[in-house]
This record gives C-alpha cells, sequence and structure tokens, in this order.
C-alpha cells in the first residue's frame, strides 16, 4: 500500500493489537462461571458472583457513597389525561444531592395490572420514544425504526409503565457536549459519560444501575403502585440495563429483554466500536454474559433476538445459542425452566410488541 500526501508512505501490512487482545481474552475469560453440579452449589456460586459483580461495576461505591444515603425523593412537574382516560406523568426523582431523573409514569385508566420498569436504549431520545411521545417528529421516526414504544404500549395493555431518562439520553444529555440539534437529541452523551466516570473509579453501567434501583425505592414511596410484581423491560441498551439491574436488584421479579444477549467476545471484543457504555473493566477475565443473566435464576425471564441483529457479531445466532444455553442450566438446576423463554424472531436489531401479548 502507497500513501502520498506529505511525503511517500510504503506500508506493506499493519501491525494491530487486535489478535494480541484476542488471545488474551481466550487464555483468560469466564474463569468465575459457575463449575458446580448441585443447586446448592449454584446458590453459593450466585452470592459469591452477585459480591464480584457488584464490585466490578462499582455498584458498591455508589452504595457506600453517603450523598446516596438520603431517602430517594421526587415530585411532579407535569401531569396530563390522554384521549383514553391514561395520565401521563413527568416526575423528576432526586437520586441524590445532584442526580435528578426525569421520568414519564403512563397510569392506566382503571385498576392496573402491574408495573414496568421500561428502560431506553440509544438513539431515542431516552424516554420519549419509549413513552410513545408521537407529538415529537424526530422520536416518531425512531419510534417506528425501532418499534420503541413498549412502554406506551404495555400502559395501553393496562400496566403502569415507568419511563426514566437514561443517563446521557433526553433531558439527562450533557447539553455542552451535544448541542441541541436533532441528530443530538436523538443520540447521547454516554460515551463522554465513561470517558469521564472511568478515571473516577466508577463506570456507566454502575451508574445506571444505581439510578434504576434509587428510581425503584420512590416508586416504593408511591403507595398507589403495588410493587409486588414489578418488571423490568428494555430493548437494545435497555436490555443492558435490564441485564444489570435484574441480577442486581431482587425486587425486579421478571425481566424482558431484547436485542441484548450474546457473548462478550464476539459483540463487544470483535465488534469494538461499540458505545463505551457496554464496557467494565476486568468483566470478560470473570464472566460471559449468559454467566451474569444467569444470577436472575429462577424468576421469569424472556429474551428477544433478532436473526439478522447485527449486534450478534459475524457467528449470528450461535453467538446468542451459546449464552441461552449457560443461561438454560441455571433454570434447568433451579427447576425453573419454564420461566424462561427465548423468543426468536427474524430481521434486524429492533423489538417485536407480538411478545406483549403473552409476557409471564
Amino acid at each position: 500500500m502507497e500513501i502520498t500526501g506529505y511525503g511517500t508512505i510504503h506500508i506493506e501490512k499493519y501491525y494491530g493489537s487486535f489478535e494480541s487482545m484476542l488471545k488474551r481474552y481466550e487464555r483468560i475469560c469466564r474463569k468465575d462461571s459457575f463449575k458446580g453440579e448441585s443447586r446448592e452449589d449454584f446458590e453459593n456460586w450466585k452470592e459469591a458472583s452477585r459480591k464480584l459483580l457488584k464490585r466490578l461495576i462499582r455498584l458498591d461505591v455508589l452504595e457506600a457513597d453517603e450523598i446516596f444515603s438520603s431517602e430517594c425523593e421526587g415530585y411532579t412537574e407535569e401531569r396530563e389525561e390522554l384521549k383514553d382516560g391514561a395520565v401521563r406523568e413527568k416526575v423528576i426523582v432526586k437520586a441524590s444531592e445532584d442526580v435528578f431523573i426525569p421520568t414519564c409514569i403512563l397510569i392506566p385508566k382503571g385498576k392496573p395490572k402491574g408495573v414496568f420498569l421500561c428502560l431506553a436504549g440509544h438513539q431515542g431520545a431516552g424516554k420519549y420514544s419509549v413513552a410513545g411521545r408521537y407529538d415529537i417528529p424526530a422520536v416518531k421516526e425512531r419510534i417506528e425504526r425501532y418499534n420503541y414504544d413498549y412502554g406506551y404500549k404495555l400502559m395501553k395493555k393496562g400496566y403502569v409503565a415507568v419511563c426514566p431518562d437514561p443517563r446521557g439520553f433526553g433531558e439527562r444529555r450533557d447539553a455542552y457536549l451535544t448541542g441541541d440539534d436533532k441528530e443530538s437529541f436523538l443520540t447521547g452523551s454516554c460515551k463522554n459519560l465513561s470517558n469521564m466516570a472511568l478515571p473516577l473509579g466508577l463506570t456507566v453501567i454502575g451508574l445506571l444501575t444505581f439510578d434504576n434501583m434509587r428510581l425503584i425505592d420512590y416508586l416504593q414511596n408511591r403507595k398507589e403502585f403495588d410493587l409486588t410484581d414489578l418488571s423490568c423491560i428494555g430493548f437494545s441498551g435497555g436490555g443492558m440495563q435490564t441485564l444489570y439491574l435484574a441480577v442486581s436488584d431482587e425486587r425486579i421479579k421478571r425481566a424482558v429483554i431484547s436485542g441484548y444477549m450474546y457473548g462478550f467476545r464476539d459483540s463487544l471484543l470483535e465488534l469494538n466500536g461499540n458505545c463505551s457504555c457496554n464496557y467494565v473493566p476486568g468483566i470478560f477475565e470473570h464472566f460471559d454474559m449468559g454467566d451474569i443473566m444467569s444470577l436472575f435464576a429462577p424468576r421469569p425471564l424472556i429474551i428477544q433476538s433478532c436473526r439478522d441483529d447485527h449486534l450478534n457479531g459475524k457467528r449470528g445466532m450461535i453467538n446468542v445459542y451459546e449464552q441461552m444455553e449457560i443461561i438454560q442450566k441455571a433454570y434447568a438446576l433451579l427447576g425453573g425452566s419454564g420461566d424462561l423463554r427465548h423468543d426468536i424472531r427474524e430481521g434486524g436489531h429492533r423489538f417485536h410488541d407480538e411478545i406483549l401479548e403473552d409476557l409471564f
């Protein structure tokens, strides 16, 4: 290869780092995966692994920080009755002294069937897509592209849908980094957040998990909501949040993850251009994604995958099936095989709401 410009450079080959990183992954990966045989072995592994995961995502640091020790408060900024008699609230939840979570709560007409925490991923302006804000043209386009309005659809089916802005998105963007034009409104600043968090001894996943736990604290203070069977759902980056929240907080009784279940090697090491928010220092050494999800067993779980989702990696569904096999073994060991479902759909990266017809 010859490159011209400020002189001429002749390049025969490139000497990149990927192969050495891949070899290291193969050498050290999954050292703390489950290796026992009995239910007792699994319960012991589960307890130790949850503690280890909490340290890895730095959730323990946040929980120990005294600025987060106060009661989680919130106030209603807007309350609007929708055409069908449902109510849409905009609530600002104060998670700590300087951390606020703008949240859209959709309350159906009549007695709710239950409560769903509906977590948003990338490229949908945070809560706005999940809560079905079709009146915002840019959001309407993203809803149609990804079928993103699962919070609104759950409300239509009789559930309270709690749709928060994740850090870096919607009203939680660091606007000085992203600007206020249409495209930046739809994206976010979570990559910048990761660059700030890691040197401070934090991770984006830990921050998101902690925020969502604080949001549950707020919901518990609202006595009109029955959190007995609190469920959590998320697509793509919302699936990432659902994964880590569900295994970290036993108040989540049921979970639905769409577009976020695959092996770390193919989907986060080989596809290393993914957003920085996916990455936790040291996690490849200890677990794969299926190992982490196994910590949720035997609570009811639905995983939704699309055959042509680019995030599955070059091996496609094989990469997904390998992780599902890890999870299935955990559920079988705990006698909960009937509470685990794998919903497979055609096409690319997209949420399929047919699953909402037959949840749990």
